[in-house]
């Protein structure tokens, strides 16, 4: 159901074209691109390789990072992450994931979905026979002068119902985990789905940053001046404005996990910066 990564090398004799591209407005990952030598290692993770699309960086990424963790059998970690006041979604696309957050275990399958709030004492661990792959997201949490904390949650989302976007019959969707209006939470992690032949018909141009990973199906995607084929693995990211669409393809369902950064004003810059 979702697309996983399993690494590798591609062979010798393959060609070097590829859809991968980096430009100031959006950066397209094509899943061809997940081999072994791209992975990356982290502190305190036993048992355990990451392929990182996105950080926060000049030019690319400003609000979030965003891993793909795999985990061999017994492979986790009890001291995942390093920075304080650091939110997270985990979102499992192939095995079990055993979590335990905040003195509570939860055993999520694929589609299992988690929010861990800035400061939750969280650990994974791989508890089965099989590999486990994850995505997480982070994103340092802009707490605010009489706004509480969002709370840590887990779910699955086939226990949410997609809500369809207006006037579309259903052709397009969203898998919304947090509601819009709670402005406790300043990022969204949903799952946007349109039936083959479903479409964004114009082109949406907003201040939030996207991180886009395909987990079914194919489109056509428009980002900023430019059509781009997609399909189930690929990342992509868009910066604040630049404008996006897409077309879906057939013969199934096209389906991405969308991170989005919102709640909160616009940093404004200090003054004599300029």
């Amino acid at each position: 159901m979702y697309y996983a990564p399993e690494g590798g090398l591609p062979p010798q004799t393959q060609l070097l074209t590829d859809r991968a591209m980096f430009t100031e407005a959006y950066a397209v990952i094509p899943r061809g691109t997940y081999s072994d030598i791209v992975t990356s290692y982290l502190p305190f993770w036993d048992g355990a390789r990451f392929w990182v699309l996105a950080r926060p960086l000049s030019g690319f990424a400003e609000t979030f990072s965003q891993y793909i963790a795999e985990l061999k059998p017994g492979g986790g970690s009890s001291r995942p992450e390093t920075d304080p006041g650091i939110e997270a979604v985990l979102f499992v696309v192939d095995g079990t994931l055993s979590l335990t957050c905040d003195g509570v275990t939860h055993d999520l399958a694929p589609g299992g979905y988690a929010y861990l709030a800035p400061g939750a004492d969280w650990s994974v661990r791989n508890t089965s026979q099989a590999e486990v792959r994850f995505h997480w997201i982070r994103k340092a949490y802009q707490a605010l002068d009489g706004l509480d904390m969002p709370e840590s949650f887990v779910t699955n989302e086939r226990d949410i119902d997609p809500i369809p976007m207006p006037d579309t019959g259903g052709a397009w969707a969203t898998t919304r985990f947090v509601a819009p209006e709670d402005l406790r939470h300043d990022m969204h992690v949903n799952i946007v789905t349109f039936q083959p032949g479903g479409v964004i018909p114009f082109a949406e141009t907003h201040v939030m940053e996207h991180g886009l990973y395909v987990l079914e199906g194919k489109a056509v995607y428009r980002l900023n001046q430019d059509w781009v084929e997609v399909e189930a693995g690929d990342f992509m990211w868009l910066r604040a404005f630049c404008p996006q669409a897409c077309y879906a393809g057939g013969p199934g369902p096209f389906r991405y996990l969308l991170y989005k950064d919102v709640n909160r004003h616009m940093p404004m810059m200090a003054s004599g910066s300029i």
